[in-house]
């Protein structure tokens, strides 16, 4: 089924009608071309140990290269997190990357490629659940959205064309008018203006109503929160609506990272934070951190893939482009914060409902576990934005509190059934600084233009630097492209 934004998932259930209308359907490609082989073989440095720098890693290895992988962590994936720990009876789940969207032709190539198995991320029965404005809403799988159910005030031709309709009508347009997004030359004409608004903004001119505005932006923001330029808004809906279903990796999503990292676990140097990078005509240097004690290793060439608030804190020299140090300075991302919550029973489903949903209280809601054995249940508080931020930024306890309570509203005796709870807050991991890059109004045709582009001998990957950011797919796609320009730099 047709999704929109990742974090619109209540748009989910409109677009299945809608999205033949709003951009062409492409053809994808399965499998990436493998390097050629180098006249030289180079040594090279990869900052990093996410998918990015992992699948740079492994295909400049193939072709015949000296590649080291530096990560300041002590196991593979970056933000592909799957928690199994504390949690009983085998359970686990995604704190971090946890959708593969059917279109995504590169995640789902190297998941054959290392004999991983794909299952559905969503259950096909019992009904979803949203709380909207004190309304507890059940919407049964595959039915639209009836507006009528709504707490909301629409037009009366709002309500007479439905929710795809009102998706079509507001947004169908700008999506026809912003072109392929995966084009080189692209964003072009018209489509560049939409960078200088949000969506919010746009609807308003549009002549949406109140109510359709702020329906269509839940549960990502409200309309003062959504501070997102319209036009990535759009770049995440045009692919969107290429796509009839999603998946995860049966036994987790970070069975992918862990399958490069086997095959390169002798060129991984786990524990090795880099603090300083250092570059002259000829080479380039890691200085690294381990143990306490300052490492220097060069290279021919770098990919630095360290997302940029963590970047913001190692030194360079010569300093990087001014362009490129205010990219690293300004491009924001989104402070995404993480609540499991582990209960003895799957209770929401005696009342016939699968565990997903929204709420307006700016959570949307998970249930991973629907596939696992076992009577015990997971279910995840996803929080973006504000709502992100703002429970980030509570102690354990007073998060737990506060995502239990608007829980409870969402599956009524959630509490009764509670047994504990794991956070991940990524704006506080030092390594992330965030969940994924969000450009804000005018940045997408300003100092994102060009952000994948080398500095000397160093060159850059890592989904910021794609045309997919926040996604797996444009983790792999950018770490492809940096291997290739590295491969066919002199």
């Amino acid at each position: 089924m047709p999704i929109p934004i990742d974090r619109r998932e209540f748009l989910k259930l409109t677009l299945l009608a809608a999205s033949a209308r709003l951009a062409p359907q492409q053809a994808w490609s399965l499998a990436p071309k493998p390097l050629p082989p180098p006249a030289t073989a180079k040594r090279i440095l990869v900052i990093g140990g996410g998918l990015s720098g992992l699948v740079a890693a492994y295909e400049l290895t193939r072709a015949g290269h000296d590649v080291t992988v530096l990560e300041a962590q002590l196991r593979p994936g970056g933000r592909v997190l799957t928690l199994r720990e504390p949690f009983s009876d085998g359970l686990y789940t995604e704190a971090g990357a946890a959708r593969i969207p059917d279109n995504h032709d590169l995640t789902l190539h190297y998941a054959k490629h290392f004999g991983l198995t794909l299952v559905p991320f969503y259950p096909d029965k019992l009904d979803r659940v949203f709380f909207l404005r004190g309304k507890r809403i059940r919407i049964q799988p595959g039915h639209e959205v009836d507006l009528a159910q709504l707490p909301f005030e629409f037009t009366p031709e709002e309500l007479r064309v439905g929710m795809s309709g009102l998706v079509q009508k507001y947004l169908g347009a700008a999506l026809r008018a912003m072109g392929d997004p995966n084009v080189p030359e692209w964003p072009t004409g018209s489509a560049k203006a939409y960078d200088r608004i949000t969506m919010a903004q746009f609807l308003r001119e549009q002549g949406g109503s109140a109510g359709a505005i702020e329906l269509l932006e839940l549960p990502f923001a409200t309309t003062a929160d959504d501070e997102t330029s319209f036009l990535c808004t759009l770049r995440e809906f045009w692919h969107a609506s290429q796509e009839k279903t999603r998946y995860k990796i049966g036994g987790g999503n970070d069975l992918l990272p862990k399958a490069f990292a086997a095959r390169l676990s002798g060129n991984i140097r786990y524990g090795s934070p880099v603090v300083r990078i250092e570059q002259d005509a000829n080479k380039v240097r890691a200085i690294t951190v381990q143990s306490g004690t300052q490492h220097a290793l060069e290279a021919d060439r770098m990919i630095c893939t360290v997302p940029f608030p963590a970047l913001r804190r190692v030194e360079v020299q010569p300093p990087f482009s001014e362009a490129k140090r205010k990219a690293i300075a300004e491009l924001p991302y989104d402070p995404v914060t993480r609540v499991v919550l582990q209960c003895r029973t799957r209770f929401w489903e005696q009342e016939g409902c699968n565990g997903f949903g929204m709420s307006d209280l700016e959570q949307e809601v998970f249930h991973t576990t629907f596939d696992q054995p076992g009577t015990r249940g997971l279910l995840v508080s996803y929080m973006c934005r504000s709502a992100g931020q703002r429970a980030g930024a509570m102690d354990s306890e007073a998060r737990l509190e506060f995502v239990s309570r608007d829980m409870e509203k969402v599956h009524p005796g959630l509490r009764d059934h509670l047994e504990g709870a794991v956070s991940k807050v990524w704006p506080a991991d030092p390594w992330a600084g965030g969940a994924g890059a969000l450009p804000s109004p005018g940045q997408m045709t300003t100092i994102c233009v060009g952000i994948e582009r080398p500095e000397g001998r160093v060159h850059f990957a890592g989904e910021h630097t794609s045309r997919l950011p926040y996604w797996m797919q444009g983790a792999l796609q950018s770490g492809l492209r940096a291997a290739k320009e590295v491969n066919e730099a002199p």
